[in-house]
């Protein structure tokens, strides 16, 4: 019996870090697909399903597409083909590989939304030999519209799995000294760079409705705690301020919002800012499109004189060594 068995790889440790998604090209066609996958998840809008399906299909995904389309090709990584979060992700996952090292450990990354998904890299992982695999979602501050549907996904993906792995979660990291470290160093770089002094520091988050804060999100919470821990690493006498960005839709989503906030500072004597965005892990539209192009067009039109951002973390030397104490405090010894 026991020589007809099933060759089965064992004895490894798979690290599954997972982002947000990308569409695989600026086509408006590679867009509403990702789109579509994106907005149908119930997670991140909490409407009626049915309702909501008929808008996001009727209306939606007729006419987002080409506008969204525009914002990647502005952003879009001609010689390499792809869009900087899959880029910067990538490469994440290489100078992860190389830092830890060692046969015994995997390190993959996949999407939860478009390619790679999540499914597909369990299921390698799985038969890579991986009895146990860490999930490490690249959202420090938690919330219901990122890590947990991020959760949701990695669940599914073991109910078709005979053997299935043990799994290990970090949930956040917004207070991680080695985050805050890192984001601090990243501020400071960047001041060091500019030949003005910003009169004030934002600190920009992708938002999310109020009613989901409302109802126990504590993703603001996290937000603001990041924020007040940079602050205090940061003792310079440039003020930080949080604000939310990437709302869409009618409804009331956490504030003060990102690009009002853009629209009113020259008025109030802040003519010179420099923005900095905690909650993003990679350079993606939201950043490169929204704040650097979008953002600074609006307040210089608002009477600013001097805006710039600062890069996320990125592939950066100080992220990697954060990844990988995360990591690290998760491996099975």
């Amino acid at each position: 019996m026991e020589k007809n068995h099933p060759k089965v790889k064992f004895g490894k440790t798979g690290v599954l870090i997972i982002n947000l998604g990308t569409p695989d090209s600026t086509k408006w066609l590679d867009i509403r697909k990702y789109l579509k996958e994106f907005l149908s998840d119930k997670r991140v809008i909490e409407v009626n399903p049915i309702i909501w399906q008929l808008i996001l299909n009727i209306f939606i995904l007729n006419l987002r597409p080409s506008k969204t389309a525009e914002a990647y090709k502005k952003i879009w990584m001609k010689k390499e083909n792809m869009s900087p979060l899959r880029y910067y992700t990538i490469m994440q996952t290489k100078n992860l590989s190389k830092k830890i090292n060692t046969e015994s450990i995997i390190i993959e990354y996949a999407m939860r939304y478009g390619q790679p998904s999540i499914n597909n890299k369990m299921h390698y992982l799985q038969k890579s030999g991986c009895e146990n695999i860490i999930i490490l979602p690249l959202y420090p501050q938690y919330a219901a519209a990122t890590t947990a549907t991020v959760c949701d996904e990695v669940y599914r993906s073991l109910m078709s799995m005979r053997w299935q792995p043990s799994l290990q979660i970090i949930p956040h990291y917004e207070s991680e000294p080695l985050y805050i470290d890192a984001l601090k160093k990243s501020l400071e770089k960047k001041i060091s760079e500019l030949k003005w002094q910003p009169d004030l520091i934002i600190a920009s988050y992708h938002g999310i409705p109020k009613k989901y804060f409302d109802k126990g999100d504590p993703y603001h919470c996290y937000c603001q705690k990041t924020t007040r821990l940079l602050t205090e690493s940061f003792k310079k006498d440039i003020p930080i301020m949080t604000t939310f960005q990437s709302r869409f839709g009618p409804q009331q989503w956490l504030q003060p919002y990102t690009d009002k906030t853009f629209e009113k500072l020259p008025s109030e004597g802040k003519k010179k800012i420099l923005v900095i965005c905690p909650g993003f892990s990679s350079d993606c539209v939201e950043t490169l499109e929204e704040i650097a192009i979008q953002g600074k067009e609006s307040f210089l039109k608002n009477g600013g004189i001097n805006f710039d951002i600062v890069p996320c973390l990125n592939d950066s030397a100080e992220h990697i060594e954060l990844l990988h104490h995360l990591i690290n405090k998760y491996l099975i010894k």
